[in-house]
């Protein structure tokens, strides 16, 4: 049995990292909420340009467009496709990082010509340790997600699939169900898919709908507004990301202070058994030193 210096030893060493899960666990908190609130306001300006590309989409069913061609001539062996990885970039957040991870590597195996793009510390370097190929001058931190950020990321996205040098862009992120649930998910990027933009009103023919004229043309109004509904929804991951990184690590030290509160509870009565056995002992050799002068005498 460990000595009560020893146990008092471990008793103040785990009251101290009961103060850090403690502290992470508080900022975790205030970041979450104010990482909700970020998603809330840009929510409507997000669906609001989801439904004006539905309206031009409804008017030209048929129209051809940049960013809707799935370039159905490339056979799968000659396509190229571009992963965004959306990690933490640091540890303590339970299986949030684990769960987009086995995401990505499912999805790369089954790819002739994949690119990784990794965003924060950890995916990096878990990417980097199993040598797997991922663009190092792609390198954004996920802290406080940003429009800008969203805009630079979405835009050198749209570049590489114009250019031709990606066929595919899927974003792999984390997202919210609820306040004790995150589910980590894919979602395309490019190119667009026209079925996406319907909502079950545009489907039924039978209903008149409004009248719009698109100046100059359909097709720039498009080239306007997908890059806009591309940034924001490339944003929206990010924040929905963020979101439940702080969540699972608010979920993972409210598991490890509990497990800390255990612990604690049992140093506590060893402690008490080892001083027990200690008085015990003191009293003992008090009583023989005492008989051993009584039979002297």
């Amino acid at each position: 049995m460990a000595s009560a210096k020893e146990i008092q030893s471990r008793i103040k060493s785990i009251q101290d990292t009961m103060k850090i899960t403690n502290a992470m666990y508080m900022i975790s908190s205030s970041k979450l909420k104010r990482a909700k609130q970020v998603l809330s306001d840009t929510e409507p300006y997000f669906y609001g340009i989801q439904s004006a590309i539905g309206r031009v989409l409804r008017h030209m069913p048929e129209m051809e467009h940049k960013y809707f061609d799935e370039r159905s001539d490339i056979p799968k062996e000659d396509r190229k496709t571009g992963y965004i990885v959306v990690s933490a970039d640091k540890g303590l957040a339970g299986a949030y990082n684990h769960n987009v991870f086995k995401i990505a590597e499912e999805c790369m195996e089954k790819e002739a010509h994949p690119q990784l793009f990794v965003l924060g510390e950890v995916g990096r370097q878990y990417f980097a340790k199993k040598k797997m190929d991922v663009d190092m001058n792609f390198r954004f931190t996920v802290q406080k997600p940003t429009m800008h950020r969203a805009r630079v990321i979405s835009e050198e996205m749209i570049e590489r699939y114009l250019k031709g040098e990606l066929d595919e862009v899927y974003i792999i992120y984390t997202r919210m169900v609820n306040a004790v649930s995150m589910e980590a998910e894919m979602s395309q990027l490019l190119p667009l898919k026209k079925a996406d933009f319907h909502t079950p009103a545009q489907v039924m023919v039978d209903i008149h709908q409004e009248e719009i004229e698109m100046v100059p043309s359909a097709e720039e109004i498009l080239n306007s507004m997908v890059p806009n509904y591309l940034h924001g929804f490339t944003y929206g991951c990010l924040v929905e990301s963020y979101a439940s990184e702080h969540n699972s690590r608010m979920m993972a030290m409210d598991a490890a202070t509990s497990s800390a509160k255990d612990m604690l509870k049992d140093l506590s009565i060893q402690y008490n058994r080892v001083r027990q056995a200690a008085i015990t002992q003191e009293i003992t050799e008090v009583i023989g030193g005492a008989k051993a002068q009584k039979n002297k005498h």
